[in-house]
This record gives C-alpha cells, sequence and structure tokens, in this order.
C-alpha cells in the first residue's frame, strides 16, 4: 500500500479540476454597449464552469481563490462565474497555464482568450484599433453549434455603403 501525500493529493485534485473544466467549462468574451465609453462598447472577459452539483464548484472555487457560485432559479443549475479581469490575469490564466487542457479545441479557446486578456491588460480595448483586434479574435472563440451572441463585429463596426455601391445597377448572376 501506497500513502499518497497531501501534496501529491492536492496537484492529482487540480488536475482533476483541470479535466472537469475541459468537459464543462468555457472561456468566453462578451459586449456591452456603453454610450459613455469612448467605443460605446464595454468588453467583458469571463470564465465559467455549470454544474447540477454544487460541490465540484466550490472545490474549483476554493483552489483557484476567485469567482462567484450562482444558481438559477428556474433549473437549479449551479455556475462558478469569474468576470474581474484582475482575477482572470492572475488567478485562471496561471492555473489553467500550470494544469494544462488537453483537448485541442479548448487549448485552442484558452489560447484565443489569453490573447485577448493581454490585449486588454494593455487597454487596448479602449481604442478602435485593438477593440477591432479583440472581436476579430473572438470570432475564433468557441466555433461552432450553439453559439449564440448578443453583439456581432457588425453590431460594433456596422458596413457602411458607400454612395458609390449604393448606385452600381447589380450584376446579373453569371456575368461578373
Amino acid at each position: 500500500m501506497r500513502t499518497i501525500s497531501r501534496k501529491d493529493r492536492n496537484r492529482n485534485l487540480k488536475w482533476f479540476l483541470a479535466g472537469f473544466v475541459e468537459g464543462e467549462g468555457s472561456f468566453n468574451v462578451s459586449l456591452r454597449k456603453k454610450i459613455d465609453y469612448k467605443t460605446g462598447w464595454q468588453v467583458v472577459l469571463s470564465f465559467n464552469v455549470s454544474q447540477k452539483d454544487v460541490k465540484i464548484l466550490e472545490l474549483l472555487h476554493d483552489t483557484i481563490g476567485c469567482g462567484i457560485i450562482k444558481v438559477r432559479k428556474y433549473d437549479g443549475l449551479h455556475s462558478l462565474d469569474v468576470t474581474n479581469t484582475q482575477e482572470i490575469i492572475q488567478k485562471v490564466i496561471p492555473f489553467f497555464r500550470e494544469y494544462r487542457l488537453f483537448s485541442v479545441e479548448k487549448r485552442k479557446n484558452f489560447a484565443i482568450f489569453c490573447k485577448i486578456t493581454q490585449l486588454m491588460s494593455k487597454n487596448k480595448h479602449k481604442d478602435e484599433q485593438g477593440l477591432r483586434k479583440i472581436l476579430n479574435l473572438r470570432e475564433k472563440l468557441n466555433e461552432g453549434k450553439g453559439r449564440k451572441r448578443k453583439y456581432q463585429f457588425s453590431d460594433v463596426f456596422p458596413i457602411a455603403k458607400s454612395s458609390e455601391t449604393i448606385r452600381q445597377a447589380p450584376v446579373p448572376f453569371g456575368t461578373g
């Protein structure tokens, strides 16, 4: 019989939690319309994990040392949400850099999330050029079925039609 040290048990727990996040967690970037912001938009980073049973979320919360656990009234689903940028930079990202995610898709999303976080830490989200970079990266985040966004790139940067484009007659199909 082998005795596992407290240190090994703690590392095993952290690997378990990283694996749990692999299946149940998400790295997201959302937008909020803010008329008092220079760009008119607030960029919000979020890391969240949802689960019916709150116990694993409590373990994750205690391990990473941040976030808020909420419960939805209509279905009892619990979620651990971290939206504070400094907590994401100082606690969430370092945790997943040490306890790496394994799936290609989750690693890709984490890498994009880290790039966006880095841009935001340099206040790039506060000017048009930086916001464009962030939104272009965001388009690659969590690709696939089921992704829903309240605001798209085109909501932030509408494509303006020039008067020349408007005056041109449409090109008939198969002749252009």
